[in-house]
């Protein structure tokens, strides 16, 4: 089973290299959105403080949400999904090892390019070290969560505007933490609960999202 996830991560590594563009959209999207909104509210440095983890977060969310539509649809299209479902691997080894590969596609850039925009917010350097950890714990969240919505609306018509109102409710608590973690940090309370909170929100979504996503992809192709 190691094996077969080791040869998904790198087969969908390898695809989402050749298709560049896709993972590029996420990231310019993301640095967008978290820098368009200083233009917006002003230069003034206390109200960009107090705004910057709940902007981070949400553009993070929303950009996150953006790569969502190639988890599994374009194995769905080409019939990849349907040989995947026959193979002697569980399914949710596959779904585990797709849900890595999009991960490392679309949320580690962004927690990796997230200390870097929280500068044009002036926060504190302790702050930035506590966003880029509730990033680092929340993402494989966001990740693991639109896995289940993806596979819910494969194959429908208009599914990315329903994997959006299936995932963004279940994604309040992920951005209630991490945001809240930073916040904490700057108010001078501490991050470690919030942090806490977010890794038993990832313990739980690892332990139940991949046996979700694997009924809802078997649902999807009957």
């Amino acid at each position: 089973m190691l094996k077969a996830l080791n040869c998904i991560i790198r087969r969908d590594l390898l695809l989402a290299f050749r298709r560049r563009s896709d993972v590029l959209t996420t990231l310019f999207f993301f640095v967008i959105v978290a820098t368009l909104f200083p233009l917006g509210v002003g230069p003034e440095a206390a109200l960009l403080r107090t705004m910057a983890p709940g902007i981070l977060w949400v553009a993070a969310l929303l950009a996150s949400m953006l790569a969502l539509g190639r988890l599994f649809a374009l194995d769905y299209e080409d019939g990849t999904l349907e040989q995947m479902l026959l193979a002697a691997e569980p399914l949710t080894v596959i779904v585990i090892g797709k849900v890595i590969a999009h991960w490392l596609v679309s949320g580690l850039p962004l927690v990796l390019l997230a200390p870097l925009l929280a500068v044009q917010f002036d926060l504190p350097r302790e702050s930035v070290a506590v966003l880029f950890f509730s990033l680092l714990i929340g993402t494989p969240v966001l990740s693991l969560i639109g896995s289940i919505g993806a596979a819910l609306t494969l194959g429908v018509r208009g599914g990315g505007v329903l994997v959006s109102l299936l995932v963004l409710p279940l994604y309040i608590p992920v951005l209630i933490f991490g945001a809240g973690a930073v916040g904490a940090q700057a108010s001078g309370l501490g991050s470690s609960a919030h942090l806490l909170l977010l890794g038993g929100v990832l313990a739980g979504a690892a332990a139940l999202a991949p046996w979700a996503t694997a009924a809802s992809l078997r649902v999807s192709l009957e």
